[in-house]
């Protein structure tokens, strides 16, 4: 049921998937901004995050992930690690991994979770030769975004078919290094995410 759930994985939880969730918040109430929508983001998405590793629960988002996300308009407040449980799993109508061992773990907890679990750049490569005027008509309501998401991550899963992530679709674990990876890094977040809030929320 509505809001469009979407789950981000990495390992510690306080680097990329962090970013990731917070981006796409973004993402989309810039979309809902250029569309004149009233809307607010989070009655049309949920998006949050979970790690494998589970260490790092309870911490804040590692600082320089936090500047990223700043620094391109977000907002992390309220940031929490925690580690990944299967209700996560379930609740989400699209998980995204950092890297292709997360989604292995996400599948390893929950089987039946495989079509609707990628790696963020697969899903991003996989989304660009998706036809998105198949999907269901697009309007800035819950109902509609729930709808047209559904479909859309059925598509992609579609186009993948039985063929492996490629090494390429990986993110770089930023952790330790400077603002300078943290910045690439967000940028190839962004390469994903913007056109997946483009494909829910496109323009009139």
């Amino acid at each position: 049921m509505p809001p469009f759930t979407v789950l981000h994985v990495c390992m510690g939880n306080i680097c990329r998937s962090p970013m990731a969730e917070r981006l796409l918040v973004l993402a989309v109430r810039e979309r809902l901004a250029k569309a004149g929508a009233a809307p607010p983001a989070d009655e049309l998405l949920h998006s949050h995050s979970a790690g494998t590793g589970g260490w790092h629960a309870g911490e804040e988002m590692n600082p320089p992930a936090a500047r990223q996300v700043r620094a391109r308009g977000g907002d992390v407040n309220g940031f929490l690690a925690r580690k990944l449980r299967s209700d996560l799993i379930d609740a989400a109508d699209l998980v995204l991994t950092a890297t292709a061992d997360q989604q292995e773990y996400v599948v390893a907890l929950r089987p039946d979770a495989a079509d609707r679990t990628f790696v963020l750049g697969e899903f991003g490569r996989l989304l660009a030769g998706v036809d998105l005027s198949a999907l269901p008509p697009a309007e800035p309501t819950a109902d509609a975004v729930y709808a047209r998401g559904v479909a859309l991550v059925e598509a992609v899963a579609a186009a993948r078919g039985s063929t492996a992530a490629l090494p390429t679709d990986d993110l770089d674990d930023p952790w330790g290094r400077g603002d300078q990876t943290f910045s690439r890094v967000a940028d190839e977040i962004e390469d994903t995410l913007h056109p997946l809030a483009t494909a829910l929320i496109p323009l009139p």
